[in-house]
């Protein structure tokens, strides 16, 4: 575990922000245990309980738009007060669309109204989001929330990329499905990688967790982390918590969970074939001996002509879908399923509409 850089941040009067009260992002690549500590900050008893990501930044924006343009707002809440993340709020539809239309200029004023509103509600002075994807948007977090902290869940690649195959979460080209094991391992060293420089840019308002101390060492990890949020995490409170993934892991291997042997490190080593481990480590195993993980191999296998190919098409396309979901109208085309929309509008729906006519 690593606590990065030494930077300080400043809100607009130029005061340094309390830790305390600073909004708190998980993040990481997927499968790697961002659920996992999201849920254990919720049962501790520090943040409000919201069991969503936001999604923000990686679906909101870019389906959206610019959120200085009025027309864009309105879209945006018209849609929004619909979605599960609207309901997991617990936040007035009226109320809440008045606000965002009238004043809400950018994505980070948009989470922060929604967050800080349900968090005062439940009577906290904080809050917390979670989202691999957040990872991503780093800087433009930092930018527009000046306060906001970040931890890093790192998880061993090889795990990773074992969980993403099980649960096919990545979608290589369709002559490239056969591969989809190593494909998973790219992705997650290309986010992993990006996430590293990122938040070593943001200096001291970034962590790293490993995810094997979470599981192996929980107190001491809890502490640590307590430490950078400024606030004091109880490993005995956590354990007892029944919020999110503190009662069923999210889990790619159910079976475990449900036969009793849950068993969530090194998985990798009991079902992997050497032949697979090596070519992994061969794909991706500078960045595991960077993080700390050793290796089972030489880390030298012989990689064929497809193998080879991946390690320069799989990140050069991660980039560019990034590029064209950030930068370019093609934005407006995202999926964005994930938001879990209401069929029925319902009453609610109409004043809302009213509401959000009014200059």
């Amino acid at each position: 575990m690593a606590v990065r850089g030494a930077i300080a941040t400043t809100d607009v009067i130029g005061k340094t922000p309390s830790k305390r009260t600073a909004p708190v992002f998980v993040v990481g690549s997927a499968r790697s245990g961002n659920t996992m500590l999201y849920s254990m900050l919720m049962s501790s008893g520090r943040f409000p309980a919201y069991r969503t990501e936001p999604c923000v930044f990686d679906l909101l924006i870019p389906r959206f738009g610019d959120f200085r343009n009025l027309a864009n707002r309105r879209e945006l809440m018209r849609y929004w007060v619909r979605t599960r993340q609207f309901r997991a709020s617990g936040l007035d539809a009226a109320e809440i669309t008045e606000k965002v239309v009238a004043s809400v200029a950018s994505g980070g004023e948009f989470l922060r109204t929604i967050m800080g509103d349900m968090a005062r509600a439940r009577g906290f002075g904080r809050w917390a989001a979670w989202g691999p994807d957040n990872l991503l948007y780093i800087s433009t977090i930092k930018r527009e929330i000046p306060d906001a902290l970040f931890i890093h869940v790192i998880r061993d690649g090889r795990d990773v990329a074992h969980a993403l195959d099980r649960k096919q979460f990545i979608r290589p080209f369709p002559w490239d499905r056969d591969l989809r094991l190593y494909i998973s391992a790219l992705h997650w060293m290309w986010k992993v990688q990006l996430g590293l420089r990122l938040g070593q840019a943001v200096g001291a308002d970034y962590m790293e967790v490993r995810f094997e101390d979470l599981i192996l060492r929980p107190e001491k990890t809890l502490g640590t982390i307590g430490d950078f949020t400024g606030d004091r995490l109880d490993y005995e409170t956590i354990s007892k918590g029944e919020v999110g993934t503190m009662r069923v892991p999210n889990t790619s291997f159910p079976d475990e969970w449900e036969s009793g042997s849950f068993s969530p490190i090194g998985r990798w080593r009991r079902e992997l074939s050497e032949d697979k481990v090596a070519r992994l480590e061969a794909l991706v195993g500078k960045l595991l001996v960077r993080l700390g993980y050793p290796l089972k191999s030489d880390g030298k296998a012989l990689l064929g002509f497809r193998l080879r190919s991946l390690k320069t098409t799989y990140p050069a396309f991660e980039r560019s879908k990034l590029w064209l979901k950030t930068s370019t109208p093609l934005g407006r085309f995202v999926n964005i399923n994930r938001l879990h929309l209401d069929e029925q509008e319902g009453s609610n729906q109409n004043s809302v509409k009213e509401t959000a006519g009014k200059e």
